[in-house]
C-alpha cells in the first residue's frame, strides 16, 4: 500500500494519498487545497484517482473537492452527516479569510462499518463523530486515517458546530484505542503517531 502524505492550504492541514502498487488504483484522503500540488503528485507515482474520501466537511479538509473531480472524475465520498456542509465551504472559509470553491455534492454517502474499495485495497469506514457529526476515520492494515479526531498528543476541537467533547473522547476510546496499539495513526493535522503512544501520553484522551 502506497500512503503519501501532503501537507496543503494555510490551515496545514494532512492530505493523504492511498494507492494499490498493482492497480495503481487510489484513493485522495482531505483534498483540502493545493490541487495541483496533489495532481502532480498522483502523476509522479503514476496513480489514477478512484475515490476522493473527506474525512470530515470542514473547508480545509474539503475545499479543493471541485478541483480534484473536475480534473479526475474522481467519486467524491463523504458520511451522511457531514454532507450538507459541503453546500457552505467557501462561506465558512471566507469566516477565516479565505476564498475556496464550494464542493460538488458527494457521488457517495458513507456509514460505519462500510468498506471503500480500490484496487487491492479495502478501507474500512468508522464512524468517529465528535469534531463533526459525521466525522469519520478509516482503517487498513495496519493504518488509520482519523481527520482531525485524534492528533498526535492532542484531539480535534469541538467548540465548532456540532462538536461535542463527551462524543469525541468516547469515539477515540471505543472505536479507535481498540484497533490495537502498533496501528499507525495519520492525523488531519501535524505528525504521525502510533495508537499506544496516545493510550499512553494523549493528554486528553490517553489512559496512562
Amino acid at each position: 500500500m502506497i500512503i503519501k502524505n501532503l501537507t496543503v492550504g494555510p490551515i496545514m492541514a494532512n492530505c493523504f494519498i492511498v494507492g494499490c502498487d498493482r492497480t495503481r488504483e487510489a484513493a485522495v484522503i482531505d483534498p483540502g487545497d493545493e490541487s495541483d500540488k496533489i495532481l502532480l503528485t498522483l502523476a509522479g507515482l503514476k496513480l489514477k484517482v478512484k475515490y476522493i474520501i473527506n474525512t470530515h466537511g470542514h473547508f480545509d479538509h474539503v475545499g479543493g473537492n471541485k478541483k480534484m473531480k473536475d480534473a479526475t472524475g474522481a467519486g467524491i465520498l463523504i458520511h451522511s452527516l457531514d454532507a450538507p456542509m459541503l453546500d457552505y465551504i467557501s462561506q465558512s472559509a471566507s469566516a477565516w479569510g479565505m476564498n475556496v470553491e464550494d464542493s460538488p455534492p458527494p457521488d457517495l454517502m458513507l456509514k460505519d462499518d462500510d468498506e471503500v474499495k480500490f484496487g487491492d485495497i479495502s478501507l474500512k469506514v468508522i464512524h468517529t463523530p465528535g469534531h463533526s457529526p459525521g466525522g469519520i476515520s478509516l482503517y487498513s492494515h495496519g493504518s488509520v486515517f482519523v481527520g482531525d479526531t485524534l492528533f498526535a498528543g492532542s484531539i480535534g476541537r469541538t467548540d465548532f458546530p456540532g462538536g461535542d467533547f463527551d462524543t469525541l473522547i468516547s469515539s477515540i476510546r471505543k472505536k479507535l484505542f481498540v484497533l490495537g496499539d502498533d496501528v499507525k495513526v495519520f492525523a488531519g493535522h501535524g505528525p504521525e503517531t502510533t495508537i499506544g503512544t496516545e493510550k499512553r501520553h494523549n493528554p486528553f484522551a490517553g489512559y496512562g
